[in-house]
Formats: structure tokens, sequence, C-alpha cells
């Protein structure tokens, strides 16, 4: 009956996370939001079916009582995260985001759940803190508008902190990654990211001239030398690209874009040339069964993986997982496709696709250079991180040690993920409002106009009397609607 539940559960999985990512689509090519509350209840449903059906394997196969109660914790963290959204910003936030963060989230549980239950309880604690600073992240968004004034606070704290790491840090996998305090490690890399993002934006949505952008580069160069110094090259990659990318987009300039490309190149043969570690991650990447009893192993093992797995994988607990050395930060997505399949694989990867999209989505829509910047910005690294951490367990590129975000185990990663997606939220709060002004302030000038129609006013003739008369310029229409509403309110007053 176990064997018969479980078979049957790996297609249920299939079938649910296809129709997830297909109504995520669905939801963002809806301009008109008329499908929304259908696809949005749907895609509710689905991540608890998941979650429930994942968990009863889980069950099944370990007998621990524990977990029922780490499962109901969970669907309460689910269920709260949720309401409080809804409440402080009733239809003002990206619900679609909130799922498809939420079934990161549920996919991260499920998998180190079934790997290293410890690691999943630990993970817990650190989702359940970022949920509620997620809270405060949205909302100093929407409200401190003078975040585009602390241009070198963002600069120079995230120097400090890198230099931390460099002189302090503890030394992993060949790199210094990692402080320690009071008992607690935690990568400040991670929360450099943010400080970064916000200082480029900040200092490239004052000014694009050629001065400008060469000091911006003297301070990205600034924390992508110590990253290098400090051996944590995934990171001084993903800090590099993003900075290419955010220039070209303030610019508009190509040819910024074709230096940041011919640097980067430079960049990594002096890295290949100079650090041992990395001549060991390319050599794995280029022949990795050549070194399997040594650099190779992993790449290797990684392969094995998602090659047993196949297209519908062997099912939840009938794979090994574990067999891949830090399978739970690395290499999260090859254990994912050995158990739940290769098209469930393809399925993440589109949902994560999904996560991007709703990231540029509200960057593009913000009126102001600094939000947009930082939408571009946070989009950018998410993305990249992505690529590297998927592209490494697929052998695409060299590995860089970097977590899938939301998915992977790591309290810094997810936490500083969490804040991320509080900020995107936070953006598309501001537009919401902005738009829902925009759309009464239209309201309001119809009805003027109608009244004016109706009294028989020449609506033109009276702007330019009180354009005459106040000797401004309006050259906003909005302004010039709500002349047109005020003479007609005060013609009425008069009849």
């Amino acid at each position: 009956m176990q064997d018969l539940f479980i078979g049957i559960s790996k297609y249920l999985f299939v079938i649910i996370m296809s129709f997830f990512v297909l109504f995520s689509f669905i939801i963002m090519r809806d301009r008109n939001r008329k499908t929304h509350p259908k696809a949005l209840s749907l895609q509710t449903v689905m991540i608890f079916l998941f979650h429930l059906i994942a968990y009863i394997v889980i069950f099944m196969n370990i007998h621990d009582n524990t977990i029922i109660l780490f499962y109901g914790a969970q669907i309460v963290m689910f269920i709260v995260f949720r309401k409080i959204y809804d409440v402080l910003y009733e239809d003002n936030y990206s619900r679609g985001l909130i799922n498809n963060m939420c079934m990161l989230l549920c996919i991260s549980f499920i998998m180190l759940t079934r790997l290293y239950y410890n690691m999943a309880i630990k993970q817990f604690a650190i989702v359940s803190v970022s949920v509620i600073l997620s809270f405060f992240v949205t909302f100093i968004v929407k409200r401190f508008r003078r975040l585009p004034d602390l241009t070198y606070l963002y600069c120079f704290t995230g120097i400090a902190f890198l230099l931390g790491v460099l002189i302090l840090g503890q030394t992993t996998k060949g790199a210094n990654l990692s402080i320690s305090v009071a008992g607690f490690a935690f990568q400040p890399s991670e929360f450099v990211k943010i400080l970064y993002v916000f200082f480029l934006a900040a200092f490239l949505s004052k000014n694009i001239n050629f001065r400008h952008i060469l000091i911006s580069a003297i301070f990205a160069g600034v924390h992508v030398i110590i990253l290098v110094l400090s051996k944590d090259l995934g990171s001084a990659l993903i800090f590099f690209i993003v900075y290419v990318v955010m220039v070209y987009v303030a610019t508009g300039k190509v040819r910024y874009m074709f230096a940041g490309m011919a640097g980067g190149v430079i960049a990594a043969l002096v890295s290949y040339k100079i650090f041992p570690h990395v001549r060991v991650r390319v050599t794995a990447y280029r022949n990795p069964w050549a070194v399997i009893d040594g650099a190779g192993y992993q790449v290797s093992q990684s392969l094995f993986a998602i090659g047993t797995g196949g297209f519908l994988g062997l099912g939840l607990y009938k794979g090994a997982p574990k067999s891949i050395p830090l399978v739970e930060q690395d290499f999260m997505f090859s254990a994912i496709v050995e158990e739940f399949g290769g098209f469930f694989g393809i399925c993440l990867i589109f949902l994560c696709i999904s996560c991007f999209l709703y990231f540029i989505k509200s960057a593009l829509r913000q009126k102001k250079m600094f939000y947009k910047l930082v939408g571009l910005g946070m989009s950018i690294s998410y993305a990249v991180q992505t690529i590297l951490t998927i592209g490494g367990a697929l052998k695409f590129i060299p590995s860089t040690g970097v977590t899938l975000p939301l998915v992977s185990y790591g309290g810094s990663s997810v936490l500083c993920t969490m804040i991320v997606f509080a900020i995107l939220q936070g953006l598309y709060v501001i537009y919401s409002e902005d738009e829902e002004k925009l759309r009464m302030e239209a309201e309001q000038t119809e009805v003027a106009h109608n009244l004016a129609v109706t009294a028989g006013i020449d609506v033109q003739e009276v702007i330019t009397k009180e354009m005459t008369a106040t000797n401004v310029e309006y050259s906003e229409e909005k302004n010039i609607d709500l002349i047109a509403a005020n003479y007609t309110r005060d013609k009425n007053k008069r009849r």
C-alpha cells in the first residue's frame, strides 16, 4: 500500500507542479485581471495539496510523530503570512509572487525534511523570522521615500561587511564566506548584495555622465576585488554582472555593456591562473569522469542523480540524493530531479523564470529611476544566482558554490532572498497605489469635463484664461483638467 501511494504521488507532484507554473504565466499575461481570483485560488489549493501529499509520504517512511507537528507549523506559517499581507495591503500586493515564493519554500521544506530533518527545522525557524522581517521591509520601501539619499551609507556599509569577512571570516571550501557571532554563522555577502544594488540604484539615478559612471565603477570594483581576495568568486561574479546590466539600463549605451563583457573575460582568465580551486572546478567541469575520485566526484554524482531520476523521477525516498556531497546547499536541484523527475525540474526552472518576470514587471512599471534600478538589480541578482546553481548541477557551467534561492539550505541565503521578495513587493505596492491614484484622477477629470459640457462651458477657453491670469504654464494634462474642474465648480455655485 505504501509503495502504491508513493508511486501515485510522483505523478501527482508532476501534475500539480505543471499546472501551478502554467497558472503563474496566465496570471502575469492577464492585464485585465479577469482570471486572477480563480487562478490564484487554484494555485493556493495546489500548494497545500502538494505539501500535504509530500508530508504523508515522508511520514510513511520515517514514522516520526513530530513530523505531524512540523507539518502543522508550516501550514500555520503559510496561512498567517498570506493573511497579514491581505490585511496590510488588500489588493495592492502581488499575490502571484507570494504564491511562487510559498511553492519554492514548500519544495525546500519537503526536500530538507527528506534529507536532514534537523536542517529542515532550522530552515523553518529562519523562514519564520524572515516572514516577520519581510512585513517591515515592504512597509519601509513603500513609506520611506528618502532611500535614494542614503547612497554612500549603502556603499561603505557593504564594503565594511566584506572587509570583515576578508579579515575575520571562516574558510569554507577554500573561500572566506562566513563570520561567526555568538555561535551563529552568517554570510555577509548575501546581505551586501542588497546594499550593493541600493547603492548603484541611488548613485546611477542621480547622474549618468562619464565621470559619474567611472566613480561608480571604482566603488563597484572595490566590492568585487574584496570578494575575489576572499575567494568568494561566485558572489564576485554576481556583483559584476549586476553592475554591468544596471549601468547599461541606466545609460542605454551599448559600449558599457561590451566593455563590461571584455573586462569579465579578462577577469575570468586571471582568476583561472591565480586561484588553484578555480582550476580544480574547471577541470571537474570539463571532464568530471576523468577525476571522479577527486575533484569530479561531486559533479559526477549530480549527473548520476539527474540521469537516474529520468523524466518522472524515482519517487520521494526512492533515490539516493545524500550520495552527493553538500547536496542540501550546492546541488539541491539534482536531488529534486532524482526523486521528482526531469519534467518536474523543468517546471521548477520555469517557476524561477516566473519569479524573475514578476521582478522585472515590478521594476519596469516604476516611474522613478531609483526604484526601477532597484527592481532591475534585484532581478538580475536572482536570475544569475539561479542560473549559476542549476547550470553547475547540469554541468553547463563550472560549479560556483552558490545556493538555489529559497530552495537550498542556508540561513543567510534564505533570509536575504525573503528580503529581496519583500522589496519587490514594496515596489509592486508603490506601483499599485500610483495606478489607483491615476485612475481616481482620470475619473475626476472625466466628471469635470462632463459637467463643463453640460453647463455649456468652453473648456479650452477657461484653461487659456486661467493660464493668463495666473501667469503659469501647465504642461501636465491633469493640471489643466483640474483648472477646468475648479472653474466649473465655481460657475455652478454662482448659478
